[in-house]
């Protein structure tokens, strides 16, 4: 909305001399500075500011809000497509999957070199059925040498071909992920997983240990472990392993396998 200008012509009241009329000059009056107003934020601009404002309350977990900015983010700015990145993870995040998948097309679309939205769109797609797709993507950010987390596409990958049963491939994705990240608990963990399931039992040992290791086990790790120590025939650190699911994780699936001896 425009300033209005303030008025130009000023009412001055002038004292009279009581015994005789005086003529008094008016002093001229200097024109108001106005201030021009600020220029309207660009379109990208406002949209990044309302999309960075949505990543933050879908960090918050106040999914609703994070829609609204991302949808007012492409209100500023159809095209900006880390809007669509964005709204594609909240509705991923609500299992609703159809919605989704649309917004990563956009996404794609519109940076089809981006990192991130890459990553995300490959996982999204081994997810949903489609392993070959989603690793075609998950290269893509992977190879990007700009990326700096090229250790969470290879992750992704490892566990993409585990689930398309390529355990070679698998392999291969998870030790690039370790060497870019040795802290990569993730990837240390399902790289564990594969050496078990290729019989690798002592690199399995070592590397679920090194998990275990580095901070509160979970109930899949503890899991794999006991099954490791099972084969290895070492039956005291397999009790061990049985008592933690048991005093930690009583609800989870891999207690249950437990209970009920299925162990592969």
């Amino acid at each position: 909305m425009k300033r209005s200008l303030p008025t130009l012509a000023l009412v001055l009241s002038v004292a009279l001399a009581a015994c005789a009329p005086q003529v008094v000059r008016q002093q001229p009056v200097p024109e108001p500075t106005v201030e021009p107003l600020p220029k309207p934020a660009a379109p990208k601009v406002r949209a990044k500011a309302r999309t960075d404002l949505a990543f933050a309350y879908f960090a918050d977990a106040q999914f609703k809000i994070a829609i609204e900015e991302g949808r007012k983010a492409l209100e500023a700015d159809p095209e900006y497509g880390p809007a669509h990145h964005l709204l594609a993870l909240v509705h991923v995040y609500l299992r609703e999957f159809s919605t989704a998948q649309m917004h990563f097309e956009q996404a794609i679309r519109l940076e089809p070199k981006d990192p991130a939205i890459n990553n995300a769109y490959g996982l999204f797609l081994c997810t949903q059925g489609r392993g070959k797709e989603g690793i075609e993507k998950l290269m893509v950010a992977a190879r990007d040498p700009l990326y700096p987390n090229p250790t969470y596409p290879y992750t992704n990958a490892g566990m993409c071909s585990l689930w398309i049963d390529e355990p070679k491939a698998a392999e291969d994705y998870l030790r690039r992920a370790v060497i870019a990240d040795s802290q990569n608990t993730q990837a240390v963990y399902l790289l564990a997983l594969v050496s078990y399931q290729q019989k690798k039992l002592d690199e399995a040992k070592r590397l679920v240990d090194e998990v275990i290791s580095r901070g509160e086990p979970n109930a899949e790790s503890i899991w794999l472990a006991l099954r490791i120590e099972r084969k290895l025939g070492n039956r005291e650190s397999e009790a061990s392993y049985a008592s933690q699911l048991r005093r930690n994780f009583k609800n989870s699936p891999e207690y249950k396998s437990l209970a009920q001896g299925q162990f592969e």
